[in-house]
C-alpha cells in the first residue's frame, strides 16, 4: 500500500525523526554497520535557527556500539544534514568546536584527557563533485614509512583522539536504490519519491518493509509528522525560505549571464579598436614613406614642376582623408593627442576640425 509521508530532508522532520530513539538507533546502526546498544541526544544541538543564508542541520550523538568481542565503546557522533552546496569550512568550524568541546573528553578510567572517539555524518541534498557511489565512508589507516599498514597497539585511545572516520551520504543518488540494509533505511530519504503536487510529502510503498518492525517504526514516525501541524507550518516556513534562496541565485545567474555577454561585447570592440589603430599605423607608416619620396622629389621640383602640381593634389586628396578620418576619431570621443599620433596631424589642425 501506497502511504504518505512527511519528506525528512526538511530540517524540522529530520530533527522530529531522529529525537525518536528508536529510530536514532536504527538509523545510526545502519551507518555504522555496528549494533548501537545505547544512543542519546547530546546536551548541546546545533541547528541552523538563524537561517543565513545556508542551511544546515546539525545534531549530536553520544552512542554505544557493541564490538566484534561484546564489548562496548562510546562514540561521538556529529551529523550534519544540508539542503545546498555549502563550503566545507562550515563543517569544519563546526568538527573544531566539537574538538575543542572539554565536554567530549572521556570522564572516567582517563588520566591522560583522551577524546571520545567521534565519527562524522554528512547526509547530503546535493551531489560531491564526480562520485557516483551514494554513501561513502572515508576511514583513516596508521601506516609506517613505507606506506604499510601499522595494526599493532591501534586503535590507540591518543589517536582517536586527534583523527576521526566519516561517512557521507549523496541523497540525490539513493532513487530507488536498495541492495543493502543502509541503503534500506535511507530509502526513506530518496527524492525520486517526492508527491508530484507537494514536495513535502513522500510515497512510500510500506509493503516493501513487512515484517521489518523497525522500518515500520520509522514509517509510523514520518507519517505522525505529516499530519502535525506545526511540522507542516515549519515545512511552510523552509519552502519559503529556500524559494527566496532560488530566486536570488537565479536573479545572481542571470546577472553574471548578462556580465558575461557584456564582457564578450567590450572585447569584441577592443579588438576591433586594436585592428582600426593597426590599419591606422600602416596608413602612417605609408604616410612616412611618401614624406621621404617628396623630400626626394624636391631637389627635382624645378624641373619637374608639372609632375609637382600632380603630386600636391595628391597630398590635397591623402590630407582629406586624413582629415575625415581625424574628424571621425574625434567624433567617437577619442582624445586629439590620440589622434594626432595616429594621423599624424597638428594638434591644431585637430582642434579645428
Amino acid at each position: 500500500m501506497i502511504i504518505s509521508i512527511a519528506n525528512p530532508i526538511y530540517d524540522s522532520v529530520f530533527k522530529y525523526l531522529m529525537e525518536d530513539e528508536r529510530v536514532a538507533k536504527t538509523i545510526l546502526s545502519a551507518l555504522l554497520k555496528r549494533d548501537v546498544v545505547e544512543v542519546e541526544v547530546r546536551k548541546h544541538e546545533y541547528t541552523n535557527g538563524s537561517r543565513d543564508k545556508i542551511s544546515m542541520f546539525r545534531i549530536d550523538f553520544g552512542a554505544k556500539i557493541k564490538q566484534d568481542n561484546g564489548t562496548l565503546k562510546l562514540v561521538l557522533i556529529e551529523l550534519q544534514k544540508t539542503w545546498l552546496e555549502t563550503e566545507t569550512l562550515r563543517f569544519r568550524q563546526y568538527l573544531g568546536t566539537q574538538y575543542a568541546n572539554p565536554d567530549n573528553i572521556l570522564k572516567d578510567d582517563n588520566p591522560f584527557g583522551y577524546g571520545i572517539p567521534m565519527i562524522t555524518v554528512y547526509l547530503l541534498g546535493h551531489r560531491v563533485g564526480n562520485i557516483d557511489e551514494p554513501v561513502l565512508y572515508v576511514k583513516h589507516q596508521s601506516l609506517d614509512y613505507e606506506d604499510k599498514i601499522v595494526s599493532k597497539g591501534i586503535p590507540d585511545p591518543f589517536v582517536e583522539s586527534l583523527v576521526h572516520d566519516s561517512i557521507i551520504v549523496q541523497i540525490p543518488l539513493l532513487r530507488g536504490l536498495v541492495n543493502n540494509r543502509l541503503e534500506e533505511v535511507l530509502s526513506v530519504f530518496d527524492q525520486s519519491n517526492k508527491d508530484r503536487n507537494n514536495r513535502q510529502v513522500l510515497n512510500i510503498d510500506d509493503n516493501a518493509f513487512e515484517g521489518d518492525l523497525e522500518m515500520k517504526h520509522i514509517l509510523h514516525r514520518l507519517l505522525s509528522a505529516a499530519s502535525d501541524a506545526k511540522l507542516r507550518q515549519d515545512m511552510n516556513v523552509e519552502d519559503e525560505y529556500f524559494a527566496a534562496i532560488e530566486n536570488r541565485d537565479t536573479a545572481i545567474m542571470m546577472r553574471d549571464k548578462k556580465i558575461a555577454q557584456q564582457d564578450a561585447q567590450l572585447e569584441e570592440q577592443s579588438a576591433q579598436l586594436e585592428v582600426q589603430s593597426a590599419q591606422l599605423e600602416v596608413q602612417s607608416a605609408q604616410l612616412e614613406v611618401q614624406s621621404a619620396q617628396l623630400e626626394e622629389q624636391s631637389a627635382q621640383l624645378e624641373v619637374q614642376s608639372a609632375q609637382l602640381e600632380e603630386q600636391s593634389a595628391q597630398l590635397e586628396v591623402q590630407m582629406k582623408a586624413l582629415c575625415d578620418s581625424a574628424k571621425a576619431l574625434k567624433y567617437a570621443g577619442m582624445d586629439e593627442r590620440q589622434i594626432a599620433n595616429i594621423t599624424g596631424l597638428p594638434i591644431g589642425i585637430i582642434s579645428q576640425l
